[in-house]
Order: structure tokens, then sequence, then C-alpha cells
């Protein structure tokens, strides 16, 4: 007999994205969990509400944050059932979860059509040379600058 080595945060978030694909939605699903409990769930919701940023993470990152009224995630763990993208592993990193744990691969999902390889090689190239052109106004940098300034010289600043 073998032991069952499932993890109950991983299966729930497995579990979250196949639902969702039976419900129309992306294959991919998100847990939050703090002090061994979840907190937060997310499912890819992307298409249901027009909404590119809606990954399971990011969905998940802003329902936790609200839960513990928060903009970071320190003392918590994420579990995903996918290995996160480019623009979630970003929103992973500003909300500063302490761990991360996933179950496919990035590998996985280009295999079904969900290929973020573009975005690394987009990344790499000069910013006039991506398929999206990143174009610096220099003529605005001076009104651009005012806020940074305000906010350099702020004392009601919070720090992130």
């Amino acid at each position: 007999m073998t032991k069952d080595h499932t993890n109950p945060f991983m299966a729930e978030a497995c579990s979250l994205a196949l639902n969702n694909v039976r419900n129309g939605g992306g294959p991919f699903g998100c847990v939050i969990v703090k002090d061994g409990a979840i907190i937060a769930s997310g499912m890819n919701r992307v298409t249901a509400t027009n909404d590119p940023t809606a990954h399971a993470e990011v969905v998940a990152i802003r329902i936790a944050c609200s839960v513990l009224k928060t903009f970071q995630l320190t003392g918590c763990e994420l579990y995903t059932s996918c290995e996160p993208c480019p623009m979630c592993l970003a929103a992973i990193y500003w909300a500063r979860p302490d761990r991360v744990f996933y179950a496919n691969t990035k590998e996985d999902a280009a295999a079904i059509g969900f290929d973020d390889s573009f975005i690394y090689e987009e990344i790499a190239r000069p910013l006039l040379d991506r398929k999206i052109p990143l174009i610096l106004m220099p003529e605005m940098h001076p009104m651009a600058q005012e806020a940074f300034k305000v906010w350099e010289e702020s004392e009601n600043k919070i720090k992130y």
C-alpha cells in the first residue's frame, strides 16, 4: 500500500482549474494559504471578464490582499496549478509571498497552446525592436518627473 502524497492546497488549485475548464474558462487555478488555511482562491477569468490580467494567480492575489487588508502577502504561500507566466510571476514578486508551489510546467502549458516564450523573447529585444514598441517621449519627461518629485518629498508615502 502506498502513502497518499497529495497536498490538499495543490489539490484545491488543480480542482479549481479543472472546474473552470468544465465551465468554459482556462485551465488554471490558484489558492493562497496563510497559517495553514486557504484565505483566497482564483481561477483564470480572462474570457469571462474580458480582462487579460485576470489570470488565476492575479485573481487570488487581489482577493488575498483584500482579505488581509495589505498589499503584501508576507507569511503566505501560493499554490498554483501551473508555473506562473511572466505577468503572474511579476505580480507574485510584488506581492512577496514566502513560497510558490506549482504542478504543471510552462512547457506543459505551451503544449496546449499557452506559450509564454514570446514574452521572454520580447523582453530581451531592444525597446524599439519589439512587436509593441516602447517609445520614450522625452518632451514629456519634465511633466512626468513632477509626480516623482512630490513622491520623493512626501512624508506621508507608504513605501512598497
